[in-house]
């Protein structure tokens, strides 16, 4: 077992944890980047990236994370390979175990872990990701202009996402399992006034159908929830909206979580309930959910913990004296 110590330490390896390295190794802090699970997060299973700043042709998700990590590297960031299973915020440094049997010690602690798209759990579904089968409309509905989409789900995020594809899309299809809709009724009222959109009631996904080769996604083949009737719908995108999951279950019982499970933060910061732990990217913002949007929340966890740090530093020497 070997004890990591640093002024900061990161978990998680997504846009979020990344660019907090970044800023957090400039300012002199000399990270300790704990890459989890899945090192890159979500952008290392996206293929075509279109709307990350700063690149005027498509990029890969997992080449963005490559070089990434590469710059977080660079200016002095340390990562470390391993999962942290267990937490101790109850003091300071904070401490951290790794499934290695490593211990890991911050002064302040930024949290990065992300959020994982529910999906439907279907073979075809898992085989088409990226090939006409999505779970982000604002990342991917770029891709399918002037084409027939659909949307499977019934809540917010289901009825946010078809009517961001009428942007794109002039025939969206919503299909629920349910014969009503669990969304807000403003936003239900605006489904239902556009011209756009066709709601298909108690309709459940069977399977995504291949077209083989380079085709992708052709059609969903739905079965009715009612009756049992089976039908297809003739479509290239399909995008699955049924909720997310923020990987929490770590500090459930140690940091305050909203009722959705997201980490809570001070409106306008990263800070938590729990001075010197900050939180950023997916795992504590479940509106926009974008790479831009979670490595801009990364830098802010950086300037929030560095400012914290001068503050106890500064403390400390006016106690001392």
């Amino acid at each position: 077992m070997t004890t990591h110590t640093t002024r900061m330490l990161i978990l998680g390896s997504g846009p979020a944890g990344l660019s907090a390295a970044i800023y957090g190794a400039r300012a002199g802090m000399k990270p300790i980047l704990v890459q989890g699970i899945q090192p890159g997060g979500q952008l290392m299973t996206t293929t075509d990236v279109e709307n990350y700043p700063g690149f005027a042709d498509v990029i890969q998700g997992p080449w963005l994370m490559e070089q990434m990590q590469k710059q977080a590297e660079h200016v002095g960031t340390q990562l470390m390979y391993d999962t942290v299973v267990e937490v101790d915020l109850t003091r300071r440094p904070f401490r951290l175990i790794g499934d290695s049997g490593d211990v890991y010690e911050g002064d302040v602690l930024v949290i990065a872990t992300g959020a994982q798209a529910k999906w439907l759990g279907l073979d075809s579904e898992d085989a088409l990701k990226g090939k006409g089968v999505s779970a982000c409309a604002t990342c991917d509905g770029f891709f399918y202009r002037g084409k027939k989409v659909a949307v499977i789900g019934g809540g917010n995020t289901a009825v946010e996402e078809a009517l961001y594809l009428t942007n794109h899309s002039p025939d969206v299809t919503l299909i629920h399992r349910r014969d009503s809709l669990r969304a807000e009724r403003i936003l239900q009222e605006r489904l239902f006034a556009h011209k756009g959109v066709t709601v298909l009631w108690n309709k459940e996904v069977d399977q995504f159908v291949d077209g083989g080769g380079t085709a992708g996604l052709v059609a969903i083949d739905l079965i009715d929830t009612v009756t049992g009737e089976k039908s297809r719908l003739d479509t290239e995108g399909g995008f699955v909206a049924i909720g997310h999951h923020p990987a929490t279950e770590l500090f459930r019982g140690h940091l305050k979580l909203d009722d959705d499970h997201y980490i809570w933060t001070e409106t306008g910061s990263t800070r938590t309930n729990v001075p010197g732990v900050f939180a950023c990217g997916d795992v504590m913002d479940k509106i926009y959910r974008q790479a831009v949007t979670a490595a801009g929340t990364g830098c802010m966890a950086a300037l929030d913990a560095e400012k914290f740090l001068a503050e106890m530093e500064f403390e400390m020497a006016e106690a001392a004296e």
